[in-house]
């Protein structure tokens, strides 16, 4: 065969690379690509490189070749130049090195330009493929500027995508989530309504837009999407997990029960199904059954989708058994011990195992440095030892400092809560209060909220009252199965002896624990108690002891009490 039959050439290349054999075809392609007829052959070499990992001499192939004059009054070798640069681009994302990848993609898009308007003068066939080549340089600078946290170059170049290709679903749907993460949810509902207008049953356009009530706060309305569409993809694991954490802000969590029985139905042909036990994890965790939440999550935290958040839940159970913010009381007789009962101490060597295996990599992702190290500073608080607890002050008041860290409402809550531990309350108060400034985000709901929960509960403390009611009526507002909101609720009805609405936010707390919490049960007959309703204080001893049979001191204050008012 002939060198010069660049056609054959290639073929025999590409049979070497096919069968595996690796070595002959970096061979030949370095002895065919001197034959002027098979220069185009170097991209082939350049690809076999970028195989085999061999950043450098892929990129030294392709600068190469940049190095020679082409001439731009040639198509064919304009058409060229934009794969070569293309594949450049390629190599240096692979090789991690972004900014280079986007330089080669803007002397892509500049050379396609040209490529264009040349077709559009000779009116060719072809300038509808151009469009497409076009419009597919701009996607991949917008995902390469995702990735370095470029959002406005990643919003023209979504833009210019869709100039030149107007109807690409996937593009709309890209352009959608970044809106979304940018709090542009108008723009985001437009981009999803001129979705679902060329195709009315798009899976993620209904998903984004049931996602935007959510985050509007449009509770009733987001379930509504989410239902609608679990009825139709029961084992739609994402808006399965929305509709169960939408359910519990909206106060209805045993609503989601019949979506988990169905979904588990559906997917019964899938044994031991991980996004199943993920979603199984969630709501028995906002049921308060925290010993079923971690068998679930420990199931599913192999799964490459929902494993990382599995293993961050089941690192917040073991830190913060009892799901709730920590009462600066509790940790004002605990603060010195530094013993713990058996049980603590497994939870505790559980999440120390748990965020080792959570150790970034040299060169992994900015917020997987700063979750790891958050977690490890939360482990040492948990510890309740007093040297551990200032070691991770100093890390996290260091990581405050941090230009652009994404936890920063975490980070806050971490020192407050390592403040209160001290016993240092006004400096945890100051700091607090800067998070109570701040609006509910979907994002940094979770922790806003224990924020909001930990100043309220020290303002409780101090005796003003009303300021910590409204840091507690702003969490129900998001939250209306938040046990720890509705206990510290019926904390202050009690102290402004309000007993109706005491009974009224213990039974919410009662309920939204699932019956998990044995001391909200005792507070809650006690104001049953004290309102003289003594059967209904009779009636809730008996579910408590029930239940809990060893839990005997709300026999001996409140029941025997009871009973012996009631046959009087």
């Amino acid at each position: 065969m002939s060198p010069s039959n660049a056609v054959l050439a290639r073929e025999l290349g590409r049979a070497y690379v096919k069968s595996h054999h690796y070595a002959k075809a970096l061979k030949y392609y370095h002895e065919v690509i001197q034959n002027p007829d098979c220069s185009a052959l170097k991209l082939d070499l350049a690809e076999l490189f970028l195989k085999l990992k061999h950043y450098q001499n892929s990129v030294n192939i392709l600068s190469e070749t940049d190095g020679h004059k082409i001439n731009d009054d040639s198509l064919t070798e304009l058409q060229l130049r934009t794969k070569r640069l293309l594949l450049l681009a390629r190599v240096h994302e692979k090789s991690g090195n972004v900014s280079e990848s986007l330089k080669a993609l803007d002397r892509a898009r500049d050379n396609q330009v040209i490529i264009q308007k040349r077709c559009a003068i000779d009116q060719s066939e072809s300038l509808h493929e151009q469009h497409k080549i076009l419009s597919k340089i701009c996607l991949l600078v917008a995902q390469q500027a995702i990735l370095i946290k470029n959002n406005e170059l990643a919003l023209t170049n979504f833009k210019e995508c869709i100039k030149y290709t107007p109807n690409d679903i996937d593009i709309l749907v890209s352009l959608a989530k970044l809106q979304m993460k940018l709090k542009e949810m108008n723009l985001c509902q437009n981009t999803c309504m001129q979705i679902l207008q060329i195709n009315a049953n798009n899976e993620s356009a209904s998903l984004l837009m049931a996602d935007l009530s959510f985050r509007k706060m449009e509770f009733e309305n987001a379930a509504y999407h989410f239902s609608q569409l679990l009825i139709l993809q029961p084992c739609n694991w994402t808006a399965l997990t929305r509709l169960i954490e939408v359910m519990r802000r909206f106060g209805t969590l045993l609503e989601s029960l019949p979506f988990l029985q169905r979904a588990a139905q559906a997917s019964e042909q899938y044994k031991n199904s991980l996004e199943l036990n993920y979603c199984n994890g969630l709501f028995e965790w906002y049921n308060g059954s925290l010993n079923s939440a971690l068998r679930y999550f420990n199931l599913s935290r192999r799964d490459p989708v929902w494993g990382l958040q599995s293993k961050l839940n089941m690192i917040d159970i073991c830190l913060n058994p009892d799901g709730e913010t920590p009462n600066s009381n509790d940790i004002f007789e605990a603060g010195d011990s530094g013993e713990f009962n058996e049980s603590r101490l497994i939870a505790l060597r559980t999440a120390e195992r748990l965020i080792k295996e959570m150790d970034p990599k040299p060169g992994e992702n900015f917020e997987n440095a700063i979750t790891y190290r958050v977690l490890w500073n939360f482990l040492q608080i948990a510890s309740k030892q007093k040297f551990q607890i200032e070691t991770a002050l100093k890390d996290l008041t260091e990581l405050s400092q941090t230009d652009g860290n994404p936890l920063m409402v975490i980070v806050v809550y971490g020192i407050a809560l390592a403040l209160v531990q001290l016993k240092q309350i006004q400096r945890a108060k100051n700091h607090l209060k800067r998070i109570a400034r701040l609006s509910w985000s979907y994002e940094d709901a979770e922790y806003l909220e224990r924020s909001w929960l930990l100043l309220a509960d020290i303002y409780i403390h101090a005796n003003k009252l009303e300021v910590a009611e409204s840091l507690v009526d702003r969490v129900l507002e998001y939250n209306k199965s938040c046990t720890k909101a509705y206990e510290l609720a019926g904390y202050i009805a009690e102290k402004n002896q309000s007993y109706n609405n005491a009974i009224k936010y213990y039974e919410n707390a009662w309920k939204s624990c699932g019956r998990s919490k044995p001391h909200i049960g005792y507070k809650l007959a006690l104001s049953n108690m004290k309102k003289k309703e003594y059967t209904n204080a009779v009636n809730i001893c008996q579910q408590v002891l029930k239940i809990y049979p060893d839990y005997t001191i709300i026999r001996k204050d409140i029941l025997e009490k009871c009973r012996n008012n009631v046959r009087s």
